[in-house]
C-alpha cells in the first residue's frame, strides 16, 4: 500500500519490522521499489532475497531482466509466461536494439500479444524507428482488440514522426470499430477535496488562473533551457497552436493548480490516467527545480518522483 503510494521510506519500515518475510512481502518490496523507478535497489533486494533461501516466484524473477530471463526455466523451472516475455522485448527496446527485440519476438513460443507488440512500438516512437514501427502497427491493427489504447499508440507513433496519412488510417479503424479514446484526466488531493482536471479543459473556474501561471512559468523556463516538444502535440496543426496544446495537458493543469494553492516548499501528489508524455515529463522536471517543489506524477504506468529537475524514472520509462 504504501508503494503504490509512492512512500518507499514507509513501506521499508513495514517491512523492516515483520518479525516474519514470505514470498508476498519479498515480492511487494521489489515490485515497490521498481515501480518508482529505483532499479537498483530492487536489484539489491532481489540479491538479500536470494540470500534468505526463500524460492524463488514467476513475479519475483521477473524484476531480475534479461539474465534472470534465461535463468528461470534453468535454475527454477519456471516456464516464463506472455509477460516475461514482454518484459524482455522492453528491456531490449529501451535499449535501442529494435531489430533483436523484433527478432526475439519472432522466435516466441507464444502468440505476441498487444503488451510485447506496444513495448517495441513506444521505443519506435522513442528512436524515430518508422520501418519497424509500420510492421509492428500492422500486427497491432490485425489483433482486433477492444481496447483503443493501442491503437491510439500506433497513431500517436506516426503522429509523432509527421506522417498523417498512417495517423487518418488508424483513427478512421478505430472509428470504425465503435472504440473511443479515452480523454486524459489528472486530478490532485488537497485539503481532503480532489480537484480534477482534462486536457486542454477550459470550463474548469481555476482555467484562466493556471493558463496565467503556465505563461509565466513558461518564461521562466525558456531561460534556464527549456523548449517544447511539438512533436508530442499529437494533432496536424501549426507550431503555435501545438505549444499551446501542450500546456493543457492534463498534469500539467494539475500541477499548475497544486502550485497555486498550496505553501512554497509543499510536496505535490497529482495521480494521471494515461501514460506522461515526454515533454510533459521534460516540463515537470524543469519545474520541480525552478519552484523547488518534490512532485510526485502517478501514471499509467508508474511513479514519477521529481526533485531538483531530475526524475526517479532515470528518464527510462
Amino acid at each position: 500500500m504504501y508503494a503504490r503510494f509512492g512512500d518507499l521510506a514507509k513501506a521499508r519500515n513495514v517491512f523492516e519490522e515483520m518479525p516474519r518475510r514470505d514470498l508476498v512481502s519479498w515480492n511487494s518490496l521489489i515490485s515497490g521499489y521498481s515501480a518508482n523507478g529505483h532499479w537498483e535497489e530492487a536489484l539489491e533486494i532481489y540479491r538479500d532475497f536470494k540470500m534468505v533461501g526463500l524460492k524463488s516466484d514467476s513475479f519475483t524473477v521477473s524484476n531480475e531482466g534479461l539474465d534472470c530471463f534465461y535463468q528461470m526455466k534453468r535454475d527454477y523451472g519456471i516456464e516464463p509466461r506472455i509477460e516475461h516475455y514482454a518484459c524482455v522485448v522492453d528491456l531490449l527496446s529501451r535499449s535501442g536494439q529494435l531489430s533483436k527485440a523484433e527478432k526475439f519476438i519472432g522466435s516466441m513460443p507464444l502468440k505476441p500479444d498487444a503488451s510485447i507488440w506496444g513495448a517495441l512500438l513506444s521505443a519506435c516512437r522513442a528512436c524515430g524507428e518508422t520501418k519497424i514501427a509500420e510492421r509492428v502497427s500492422q500486427h497491432i491493427m490485425e489483433l482486433e482488440l477492444d481496447d483503443p489504447g493501442y491503437y491510439v499508440l500506433a497513431s500517436n507513433v506516426f503522429a509523432a514522426l509527421g506522417k498523417w496519412d498512417q495517423v487518418k488510417s488508424i483513427r478512421k479503424s478505430i472509428v470504425a470499430r465503435g472504440l473511443k479514446k479515452e480523454p486524459g484526466r489528472s486530478w490532485i488531493e488537497m485539503g481532503n477535496k480532489v480537484f480534477a482536471f482534462g486536457s486542454a479543459e477550459k470550463f474548469s473556474e481555476h482555467y484562466q488562473e493556471i493558463r496565467n501561471f503556465l505563461d509565466e512559468l513558461a518564461a521562466l523556463m525558456s531561460k534556464e533551457g527549456y523548449a517544447a516538444n511539438v512533436q508530442y502535440a499529437l494533432h496536424d496543426i501549426e507550431e503555435d497552436e501545438k505549444r499551446d496544446w501542450l500546456c493543457g495537458h492534463s498534469e500539467r493543469l494539475a500541477i499548475a493548480f497544486g502550485l497555486l494553492k498550496t505553501d512554497p516548499g509543499t510536496p505535490l501528489q497529482v495521480m494521471k490516467n494515461l501514460r506522461v508524455c515526454r515533454d510533459c515529463h521534460t516540463w515537470t522536471k524543469f519545474t520541480s527545480k525552478l519552484m523547488k517543489r518534490e512532485i510526485l506524477v502517478r501514471d499509467a504506468n508508474r511513479f514519477h518522483l521529481f526533485r531538483d529537475g531530475s526524475c526517479s524514472c532515470g528518464d527510462y520509462w
